[in-house]
Order: structure tokens, then C-alpha cells, then sequence
């Protein structure tokens, strides 16, 4: 309140900046709320929304953005729009920091088709999920994206392999370190650029981690080529995220709301919410480049476009601040 009794409206809340040793100077925040934030929703968002959400996250600061899948829509309905997404955003939606989910070679063709430069494809470290995801055997999958990754590289693309089920299967249970290693191993050999490591129903602790990463990197996949991937079903998502930070990795996937989920594995919920990370670099001094305030406000958009909440704590606590 100013002297002359009339009320001031206050700044948000900022943490205090407190190092930690072991912690990155910077880190790169690469966004997947296009795609797997809105893949799991029960309705389908218009087009046009889904651009204007993009936008938005590129004003925020966001450079990496996952738009899109190209999978059928029959398997995903959510994401049946990827021409017209694309589209829509013209020159936006191309360039090395705008990949897209590619399932198959029919998906490639269909993402190079509208000049996409970048794609990522999506394995599994399980047989069970592995044909619940694409009805082949992990041996069947990589052998399907040697010709996908192989394409993808001869038109000059950035080829990013997500191995899912990295922690826990839903069907299986905890997952061997070694049968994770082994299925990274087969992926990066494609020629992929970059490993995300998915967590994909939330079950990983710091522990269990701190022992995938050093496995992976005595395989020859060091933590400079790796990005992690984790939902926050039983809130260990940012916990995991800042020991893979301490232990080398550098590229953390985060959905702005904390959106997302897997059609094809039930026990999937949200993914770590980019807000939540976003207020814990802070807190670090770790730079990142995302206008928090910025994302708040998107968060709270989309919320209201999908008529409920943001699961994220940080949009919840800032929204009404």
C-alpha cells in the first residue's frame, strides 16, 4: 500500500537463488505439451487452439518445442490435425528445435512432406509395451526404425529416440537397468542424435536414476546425449529430474501445466510441469530462458480451454498470487 492509502498491486513471488554443487550453468528445457501434454485428453482441442498454444510458448522463451505426432488418427485422435497444425504455423513450425513424433515410415514421409527437420521416434525398453505402443516385439521396433532413422538422417533431420518404460512397466513391473541399457543401445546405433529417457508411469526415485545414467554411460551413451523424461504419478518427477541434473544431464522434457499422459499405458499421468521446474532453476541460479510469468499465463489459458485445472503447484500458487 503507497503512503496515500491506495493499494499497489505486488510483483509474483520469486524463490531466493541458492546454488547447489553439481548443478548446470544452463539447461535445456525442451517442451512436449503440444504433443504429449494433449495427446491424453478425453476431447480433442481444435487446431486453431493448439497453434495459438504453440505461439505462446515460443513468447514465453520455450525454443524447444515438440508440436506434434504424426501417427494415424485412428490410434490418436488428439493428434489427427498434425497437417493443419503444421500449417498453420508455417515457418514456425520447422527448424531443428520443432520435432515431431514420427511412428513409422508413412509418419515420415507424412512430417517431411511439410519441410519438418526434426523427428523423434518412440521405443520401448518392454515387450509389453512395445506391442501395446506398436504391435511388434522391441527387436521388430528398432528393426521397423533403422529405415525410419536411416530416411530421417539421408534428408538432413535431427533424429531424437525415446526409450519408454525406462523405470517401471505397468504389465511387467520394475524394469532391469541392463534391459533399458540394451534397448538404448540398439536406438542410439541407429544413428539417433539424442536419448530421452522416459519414466513413462512415474514410478523412478533419484536412486534408481543415479543407476540407469552411470550404466548408460559405461555403454557409451554419456549423459551429454541424453534428456530425461519423467510423469510425476507419485511426485518423484522434479525429485528425478534434479539428480539427473546433478549427474550430467543437461536437456530435461517438461509440459507446461503439467499436461500429458499415455494413451497406451493407463497408469501414465502428467508429466513434470514445466512451471515446476521452471521455479526450481530459479531457485538454483540455473539459466533457462523461460519468462515464468509468461508460461503461468499459458497455463492458466489452456487450462480454461480444457475446462479444468493446471495440475501444476507452481501455476496453481502463482495463478491466484
Amino acid at each position: 500500500m503507497r503512503e496515500d492509502g491506495v493499494m499497489t498491486t505486488s510483483s509474483p513471488p520469486l524463490p531466493m537463488t541458492v546454488p547447489l554443487p553439481g548443478m548446470p550453468e544452463r539447461v535445456t528445457i525442451y517442451e512436449v505439451g503440444p504433443r504429449d501434454g494433449l495427446q491424453n485428453e478425453k476431447t480433442v482441442v481444435p487446431v486453431e487452439v493448439k497453434a495459438q498454444f504453440v505461439r505462446r510458448l515460443l513468447d514465453a522463451g520455450l525454443d524447444t518445442v515438440e508440436l506434434t505426432s504424426f501417427v494415424a488418427r485412428d490410434w490418436v485422435p488428439q493428434l489427427g490435425d498434425a497437417e493443419d497444425l503444421l500449417d498453420l504455423l508455417g515457418p514456425l513450425g520447422t527448424g531443428r528445435n520443432r520435432p515431431v513424433l514420427v511412428p513409422n515410415e508413412r509418419g515420415l514421409d507424412r512430417a517431411l512432406d511439410k519441410g519438418v527437420s526434426a523427428v523423434a521416434i518412440f521405443g520401448s525398453a518392454t515387450e509389453s509395451f512395445a506391442r501395446a505402443n506398436l504391435n511388434r516385439s522391441v527387436a521388430e521396433t528398432v528393426e521397423m526404425f533403422s529405415a525410419v532413422v536411416k530416411r530421417a538422417l539421408d534428408a538432413g533431420a535431427w533424429v531424437r529416440a525415446y526409450v519408454s518404460m525406462s523405470f517401471g512397466d505397468p504389465w511387467e513391473g520394475p524394469v532391469p537397468v541392463r534391459q533399458v541399457v540394451d534397448t538404448s543401445l540398439r536406438l542410439m546405433d541407429l544413428g539417433c542424435d539424442q536419448l530421452s529417457i522416459g519414466d513413462t508411469i512415474g514410478v523412478a526415485t533419484a536412486g534408481h536414476v543415479v543407476q540407469l545414467l552411470e550404466a548408460l554411460d559405461e555403454a557409451g551413451i554419456g549423459p551429454d546425449q541424453c534428456a530425461v523424461h519423467f510423469h510425476d504419478t507419485y511426485g518423484q518427477a522434479l525429485s528425478n529430474t534434479l539428480t539427473a541434473l546433478q549427474h550430467g544431464v543437461r536437456v530435461v522434457d517438461a509440459s507446461t501445466g503439467g499436461l500429458g499422459g499415455c494413451p497406451f499405458a493407463r497408469s501414465a499421468t502428467g508429466n513434470l510441469a514445466t512451471e515446476d521446474l521452471v521455479w526450481a532453476l530459479d531457485g538454483l541460479g540455473v539459466e533457462h530462458g523461460v519468462d515464468l510469468t509468461a508460461l503461468v499465463q499459458t497455463s492458466s489459458w489452456m487450462a480454461e480451454q480444457l475446462g479444468r485445472p493446471a495440475p501444476s503447484r507452481v501455476v496453481r500458487a502463482l495463478a491466484g498470487s
